[in-house]
């Protein structure tokens, strides 16, 4: 009997820790039951090698974007750049990751400007967005809400989410989606778990992060990968108490009709549940 299916809806596949052995994870994540992948952006300069991963994989999408945490790399051609890549592959189906990172942050004016900047790509391409946030929820929340009132309500994820419960109705009342990572395995982890079991079942996405996070029972392994996405999902099910078959089928259908991928063609009752 073939793994429910699932998507991990945020990976960082080039990064180092892979160079090895993609072909081995690949097929790691194939007999797990992963079905689709999105690979997120940190930089623009990642995008011709996130490209050349996607060409290696053909379950593999993926996005580009500047991540808060390298704002200051932001030039007067950024969004030029982040604009032209957009429109480049029809693989590329969000804009990010991009938001808010305010732990530590001394530049908090300026990762403002260039996450609203990005919001402006998005809304032009109607392309969802990835959203980092990191001790940041209530402005995140109070630029979102103005962009919304401005410009107009703009698609996408609040991924790898360890918010409250409160803050989690915040982007709920937005239209997010909300993503789940190895954290709402963590025993300490009260507040996302909590979360978790709020958010409604057309709003769900699960995630890895990788090679960050590993979940229980893979924390102690250094590097995360897309075929634990599968703990992250039976922790889930067994938050929301659901089957595991529920929730893998609820969060596969929540990923293609938010990125606008290709559902599986060998399931037909997630064919029907995305209609």
């Amino acid at each position: 009997m073939q793994p429910a299916p699932l998507i991990d809806t945020h990976v960082h596949l080039n990064f180092d820790s892979f160079a090895a052995d993609l072909d081995q994870v690949a097929e790691d994540w194939r007999a797990a039951g992963v079905v689709r992948l999105v690979h997120s952006c940190v930089e623009p300069s990642e995008f011709q090698d996130i490209r050349s991963i996607a060409d290696r994989f053909p379950e593999l999408y993926f996005a580009v974007g500047l991540h808060p945490l390298d704002a200051d790399k932001w030039t007067a051609d950024s969004a030029a750049q982040i604009l032209t890549l957009a429109q480049s592959d029809a693989r590329v189906v969000a804009i990010g990751e991009m938001g808010l990172d305010f732990y530590k942050a001394d530049n908090q004016a300026l990762q403002e400007d260039v996450f609203q900047a990005q919001l402006q790509i998005a809304h032009q391409l109607d392309r969802p967005v990835i959203i980092h946030c990191r001790d940041a929820a209530a402005r995140m929340a109070e630029l979102l809400r103005s962009f919304w009132a401005e410009q107009g309500a703009v698609r996408g994820v609040m991924h790898c989410w360890s918010g409250t419960p409160e803050e989690t109705h915040w982007f709920l009342d937005l239209g997010f989606y909300i993503s789940f990572s190895g954290i709402v395995t963590f025993k300490n982890a009260r507040q996302v778990q909590e979360s978790a079991k709020l958010v409604p079942a057309d709003r769900i996405l699960i995630e890895t992060d990788c090679p960050f996070l590993s979940p229980v029972p893979k924390r102690g392994e250094r590097r995360n990968q897309p075929a634990y996405v599968r703990y992250v999902a039976e922790q889930m099910a067994q938050l929301r108490q659901v089957p595991l078959e529920t929730l893998a089928v609820q969060t596969t259908s929540n990923a293609c009709r938010l990125f606008k991928l290709p559902l599986p063609e060998s399931l037909p009752s997630l064919a029907a549940s995305h209609a």
